[in-house]
């Protein structure tokens, strides 16, 4: 257990009502009436697998849900405290808000407590490298590895019988699905996602999705090695998949002409595995609920599959509408110069967020000298730096794809305007998110070079020429620090611009006394689908 928990009381001075009023409850809702009865069935199994998905999450996250969560009474502390998957505030920085609570361990469960890189580096089993394994000090102080499907033997078991069980049901409608399904089972159980994640990029119309296991590393902010589980479950939206699926052609051209020398664009992208993807979302579990709601994926994260397959960009529409209603929108009325709130469109908001994911695939994977992977070298900093590059990216894809006609939906002015509204929604989930921090990056460069102007009134206006100027450069400087691996000018730049200023943080005081929510949480599950 991480600090103590006796008391079970809010520190002084925290309102749980009022933190719990910040967020809008959304139900997670879709039409199921055509789904058959076999298929209910095994959205159930789904839902079932995401739910042990959930539980591990939080042994990751926090330790024992339960010790946690037994004195604590039905109210807002509690609904706090599972919203944020412990006691620490992840849109404050995790700031802790019970008593008896310390500092969030920066690599949570994942290494054992006030571990120390002085003692990780003195471990002599090279799985202590591993994205999916955890290191324990045993009774003689020795530091030992465990893989995951050890140390999560029992709910691992579990987990995989739902899925096979869903995949017998799906068989005769969906048979890849449910090869997939089992697949993914087998790769719980030996730590290896290798032969699924390369299973799933084969699957184009498969009906529902099941992304399931350790997948992301924003949770170990200690060496940014560790894998926290995670579970989305889904079903596609066809019409909007096929509007997207001719960007990925174009990838190559748009490698060729990013803004920066030869060097650093040298890796080919655009692998015939590549596919865009739209899906409503059923349910969501563990790392992409915890306090900020995941709107995208773009899968899988091995290096070495993406460049010789692709990946999959998901985009997670209903997710996504729901804070455009709830915040992009309500943003703009505040924060966004009134006559270029004309600007702010849900498809501009739609479409940057797909160009992110997409400009995750350019750029290099690799150092420059060949000699270590951009990941590695940038160890903890590399998700906050990689996000910054694929917003910025996604921009300069947005600008060039209008200018050659290939993006006709909307003008380059709501793309930008939207964007820069957007930025107000994603800084305030805080300096402890790597979306956080890159927003704030962002921010403060398009303000620095004039291509956004905060006018005497307290509202913001975009210059689209200056815009396309910084994006350039902030997209240039970016692929520089990937393709050298320079840790330290990424350490410089997030401590130079990924911060809240004096006049940002007015503004995002403004949107709190607004009663604007700073995110959303979901009522979800079977009774909300209607098929219990």
């Amino acid at each position: 257990m991480i600090g103590s928990i006796a008391a079970q009381q809010p520190v002084q001075g925290f309102d749980a009502a009022a933190a719990m009023a910040r967020y809008k409850k959304v139900a997670l809702q879709v039409n199921t009436s055509a789904f058959s009865e076999k298929e209910k069935q095994a959205v159930r199994l789904l839902i079932g697998a995401a739910q042990i998905a959930d539980s591990l999450f939080w042994k990751q996250a926090w330790g024992d849900k339960n010790e946690l969560l037994r004195a604590m009474p039905a109210g807002p502390l509690r609904d706090f405290t599972l919203l944020n998957y412990g006691p620490w505030d992840r849109l404050n920085n995790d700031a802790p808000f019970i008593q008896g609570i310390g500092t969030k361990p920066e690599g949570a469960r994942f290494y054992p407590p006030a571990f120390t890189k002085a003692e990780f580096d003195r471990v002599a089993d090279s799985s202590k490298f591993s994205a999916y394994s955890i290191l324990n000090r045993d009774a003689f102080g020795q530091t030992t590895v465990q893989p995951y499907s050890a140390a999560y033997t029992g709910e691992l078991r579990l987990m995989t019988q739902q899925m096979r069980m869903a995949a017998g049901l799906l068989r005769p409608t969906d048979p890849l699905f449910s090869d997939y399904l089992e697949l993914r089972a087998n790769d719980l159980l030996r730590d290896n996602y290798d032969i699924s994640d390369r299973f799933w990029l084969e699957m184009r119309d498969n009906k529902f999705d099941l992304i399931i296991g350790p997948i992301e590393n924003y949770e170990d902010k200690f060496l940014g090695i560790k894998t926290a589980f995670e579970a989305y479950v889904m079903v596609r939206d066809n019409e909007w998949s096929q509007r997207l699926e001719k960007y990925i052609g174009l990838l190559p051209w748009l490698q060729e002409n990013l803004p920066v020398a030869p060097a650093y664009k040298q890796e080919k992208v655009g692998n015939s595995g590549s596919q865009l993807a739209v899906f409503d979302a059923l349910y969501y579990a563990g790392d992409c609920n915890a306090g900020s709601k995941t709107i995208a994926v773009n899968l899988p994260n091995d290096e070495t599959i993406q460049k010789e397959i692709g990946t999959r960009r998901t985009q997670i529409k209903n997710v996504m509408r729901a804070k455009f209603d709830n915040m992009v929108q309500p943003i703009s009325e505040l924060l966004i110069d009134p006559k270029q709130r004309v600007n702010i469109t849900f498809n501009a908001f739609f479409n940057n967020v797909m160009f992110h994911e997409v400009a995750h695939g350019l750029g290099v994977k690799n150092t420059i000298d060949g000699k270590r992977t951009v990941r590695e070298s940038l160890g903890a900093k590399y998700s906050a730096i990689e996000e910054c590059k694929a917003d910025v990216l996604g921009l300069y894809m947005v600008t060039r794809l209008l200018e050659r006609g290939e993006l006709t939906e909307g003008t380059l002015a709501d793309y930008y305007v939207t964007f820069v509204a957007s930025v107000f929604r994603s800084v305030r989930f805080g300096a402890s998110s790597a979306h956080g921090k890159a927003n704030m990056i962002t921010f403060n460069f398009l303000l620095n070079s004039g291509a956004v102007k905060r006018n005497k009134k307290g509202t913001y206006r975009v210059n689209i020429n200056a815009m396309k100027k910084a994006i350039n450069d902030l997209a240039g400087l970016l692929l520089k620090v990937q393709g050298d691996g320079s840790e330290a000018r990424a350490a410089e730049l997030l401590a130079k611009d990924g911060i809240i200023g004096t006049i940002l943080a007015q503004d995002l005081a403004r949107l709190e006394s607004s009663g604007i929510p700073v995110d959303i949480y979901f009522e979800q599950g079977i009774h909300t689908l209607g098929i219990q």
